[in-house]
């Protein structure tokens, strides 16, 4: 395992399926996983296209995008510290109509197919852990989905920013309004007027694609409920005893 720089070590424990593991299956799959940097815009996996390892981010952000015929896109989850981007490998599949793509920069460990499938095969707490997480991200998924379709660009822009937020070091984001817009699946000037009244309401201060949270609480009371729905599976699947 290799570190970012001697100041600012990357360890694998700052992945929440990672850092759940046993000892014994953490000193397992220590020596396979392999410290990448993963740029903004960096694409993980393309629609429909093989697959043949998976990715535990640690600081960076990856988008779940479904891509249409006609070229418009939209998100449908996003995976930070809290899980592992690469699911169809250890659910039967070697490829998936969705696309991955990096929404905010950082570092992630990789870990090719082989070794995923024999640690998971063993049928201990790491096979447990990413099917946990799968069941986690479905729920954020069907979420997503129906927050786009029921509730306002305003609501919808502090969903995503909070769910950022918690994968995340900072309380900043570098991301521009059209890039958001792509991750909601609408129009532009949407976010801008969603991003100007969270300005005006003091929750944030947006410049130049720097978007800096000044008042969590104040997101979260305007936040629709979709945002705790995700958080409470989470928190429910990942408060059971793996033993």
């Amino acid at each position: 395992m290799n570190k970012s720089n001697n100041q600012n070590p990357i360890d694998p424990h700052m992945n929440l399926l990672l850092s759940n593991l046993d000892k014994t299956e953490f000193n397992r799959l220590l020596p396979h996983l392999q410290l990448v940097n993963l740029p903004l815009g960096k694409c993980l996996s393309e629609s429909w296209k093989q697959i043949s390892c998976v990715y535990f981010p640690t600081t960076a952000i990856v988008s779940l995008l479904y891509n249409m015929e006609n070229g418009s896109s939209g998100e449908i989850a996003i995976v930070g510290k809290d899980g592992v981007v690469g699911i169809t490998l250890f659910m039967g599949g070697k490829s998936t109509p969705n696309r991955s793509i990096v929404q905010s920069s950082g570092y992630a460990f990789k870990l090719s197919e082989t070794y995923l499938r024999a640690e998971f095969n063993r049928c201990g707490i790491f096979q447990h852990l990413l099917l946990r997480y799968t069941m986690a991200l479905f729920a954020q998924i069907s979420q997503t989905a129906a927050c786009n379709r029921c509730h306002t660009v305003d609501q919808q822009l502090c969903r995503w920013l909070l769910l950022s937020l918690d994968r995340l070091p900072s309380n900043e984001l570098i991301m521009t309004q059209q890039l958001i817009a792509n991750m909601l699946g609408v129009r532009r000037e949407g976010v801008t007027v969603a991003a100007e009244n969270l300005q005006e309401a003091g929750l944030i201060t947006y410049h130049r694609g720097h978007i800096t949270v000044l008042d969590r609480p104040g997101l979260e009371e305007r936040v629709c409920e979709c945002y705790e729905i995700v958080n409470k599976e989470v928190t429910r699947l990942f408060e059971i005893s793996f033993e």
